[in-house]
């Protein structure tokens, strides 16, 4: 998330305390919940216990974990596409991606945004014998931006912090010149080694949202969620408490040292008077059952679930025999999402390689590529829906003489590269002359 900060104002160690700790509150009042949602501890774990005796359960479906994979595999299963038409460029870009791993880097700053609502991205000089460029992605529980106060919110500084190993809060501050390091002694910040220019134009860092309010995927289900694993918790219970039902005898009087025992052997004794020559009786205690109603709850909520998170219940048993255009619809609140999410990760990754392309090292061989060549890539997202190439093809030749080859073969989703596939079809199709009887 980003802090506001004075544009004339310059980042000190009062200053850059009082912003750290506005984080810490924003972390454990907003965000500190979502991830340890997403890792599976849930408030029931942590819910007072039961009294002795009693059964109690603690059961948690990790529904934040299950909505956040599934979405992330359906906005970027499918790599990013990035290219542009300066082949320099390309193979810059691929180098990138190869010595940085991009599409796992692309893939986790997606899940901690799907997660946390907003993630980053860092950039720096590797200390190798190549000093090439690295990526790394960071958590918002760790980092955050400070812009300055236009509408344009230009970052100015960029802050990430941590404890070592031996429990030490240490960090980072960058701003569009250079990185300095400070660290936590007595309740203070202070500097420590030397500021080092980074060789960047810019802030080295970008911000991932999935949107602008910076919400969670899942967020907004979150109390359904809760709800949803405190119904099975107490469902679970009562199955126990079935297991655990009380033997009752009426009619002879148990000796009163054995009541002690009452509640390890669950068994109730009633006395009751037998002259009219009836005789005791002996069975167990029913509980009323609420299984019904307890169904017809969590039906709900898993219901109430989906709907507020947007995503499809992909292992729900109806979702894999619908056709491909009622596939198309039962996920289109999420197809909705995936537009959305697109065109914000399209804008953080251009400022990618505007930072990147900045640094001189990107302009020197062997890579040789201009400052301003970020302006000339193209990326495309690919939603990763169920393929199905039958229907695919058949619209694909259906489009013949309609429109241009480049968008018949876009509909086909087997197609990684469209301007390549067309070159390929044209050069298989464009007959290859060798002598002039052939020509004849």
């Amino acid at each position: 998330m980003a802090y506001r900060i004075k544009t004339d104002a310059v980042m000190t160690l009062d200053l850059l305390l009082e912003y750290v700790q506005r984080h810490k509150q924003d972390v454990a009042y907003r965000l500190r919940p979502l991830a340890d949602a997403y890792e599976n501890r849930y408030p029931i774990f942590f819910a007072p216990p039961k009294a002795d005796g009693k059964p109690d359960n603690r059961i948690a479906v990790n529904y934040a974990k299950y909505i956040t994979d599934t979405f992330n595999g359906f906005f970027c299963g499918i790599p990013v596409k990035v290219h542009s038409d300066d082949e320099n460029v390309n193979r810059y870009i691929q180098f990138l991606d190869r010595t940085n791993d991009g599409d796992n880097l692309n893939a986790e700053v997606s899940k901690l945004a799907d997660i946390e609502g907003a993630s980053f991205e860092m950039y720096y000089v590797k200390e190798d014998e190549d000093s090439s460029i690295g990526m790394t992605y960071l958590s918002a529980l760790e980092a955050f931006m400070v812009v300055d106060e236009s509408i344009l919110e230009r970052p100015r500084y960029f802050v990430r912090y941590y404890k070592d190993i031996d429990g030490v809060e240490r960090g980072s501050v960058s701003d569009d010149y250079s990185v300095r390091w400070f660290y936590m002694e007595e309740g203070a910040y202070h500097w420590y080694g030397e500021e080092r220019v980074h060789g960047f134009k810019y802030v080295p860092a970008v911000e991932y949202i999935s949107n602008d309010e910076r919400m969670g995927l899942f967020e907004s289900a979150l109390p359904a969620i809760n709800a949803y694993n405190k119904a099975l918790s107490e469902k679970a219970n009562d199955v126990d408490y079935f297991a655990d039902a009380y033997m009752k005898i009426l009619g002879v009087k148990v000796d009163p040292d054995d009541t002690a025992f009452i509640r390890r052997t669950r068994i109730i004794n009633f006395e009751t008077d037998l002259s009219d020559g009836s005789l005791p009786e002996v069975d167990f205690m029913q509980k009323p059952s609420a299984d019904t109603t307890q169904e017809n709850l969590l039906n709900r909520l898993q219901r109430d679930i989906f709907i507020t998170s947007m995503v499809s219940n992909i292992s729900d048993e109806n979702f894999g025999t619908a056709s491909g255009i009622a596939l198309r619809y039962k996920m289109e609140a999420m197809s909705n999402l995936f537009t959305s999410k697109a065109r914000r990760f399209t804008s953080a990754m251009m400022e990618r390689y505007r930072i990147i392309f900045s640094n001189a090292l990107s302009q020197i061989n062997p890579h040789r590529v201009g400052r301003d060549d970020w302006m000339g890539i193209e990326i495309r997202f690919t939603a990763n829906y169920p393929a199905n190439l039958e229907s695919e093809a058949e619209v694909a030749k259906n489009l013949e003489g309609i429109v241009s080859k480049d968008t018949q073969l876009s509909v086909l989703s087997i197609v990684d590269n469209v301007k390549e596939e067309a070159e390929r079809v044209k050069a298989e199709t464009t007959p290859v002359f060798t002598t002039l009887a052939d020509y004849e």
